[in-house]
């Protein structure tokens, strides 16, 4: 297996980890994906990128981590960032911007880094499933260490 840059920065972090791989073979969404690794889509998580705009007509990035079952609740996600709106990143923009392709974004090692939010869920799992950087590689994880590493907080950020 060929280390990725969010493996990197997660051994360079000292946290443990176990790499999981899989073959896209229906589609590439976190549902999906969980269904690859036949684990429980509530421990499958997602990697979202949105934009906020701001007064002087650029944007502010932020990332959500959140179950793969779930949908973002915009206006959460808005209130745990500290903005007034949330919209998703176009997927055109979300290579220039994080150096990842839908399917393989991780909230580890983005060109920039931008504030993460994690669903608060996550903490109720030992470990739980990220994206490895890569289509194809998923990491099992501390939700826990990996906020610490990237200085994420943990948030109420679905849909009820």
């Amino acid at each position: 297996m060929i280390k990725t840059n969010v493996m990197r920065i997660i051994e360079t972090a000292k946290i443990p980890y176990k790499a999981l791989e899989w073959q896209p073979i229906n589609g590439l969404d976190a549902e999906t994906v969980a269904g690859y690794l036949q684990k429980p889509a509530e421990q499958t998580f997602k990697t979202l990128v949105t934009q906020s705009s701001t007064d002087t007509h650029s944007f502010s990035h932020f990332v959500f981590v959140i179950p793969a079952n779930k949908e973002l609740s915009v206006k959460k996600a808005a209130s745990a960032a500290g903005v007034k709106n949330i919209e998703m990143l176009p997927l055109k923009k979300l290579l220039p911007l994080t150096g990842y392709v839908h399917g393989g974004c991780s909230p580890v090692g983005m060109k920039k880094n931008f504030p993460v939010f994690i669903d608060e869920t996550a903490v109720l799992f030992d470990n739980f499933y990220i994206s490895g950087g890569k289509i194809g590689l998923t990491l099992e994880i501390s939700a826990e260490a990996l906020a610490t590493a990237i200085g994420a907080k943990f948030a109420d950020l679905t849909l009820d």
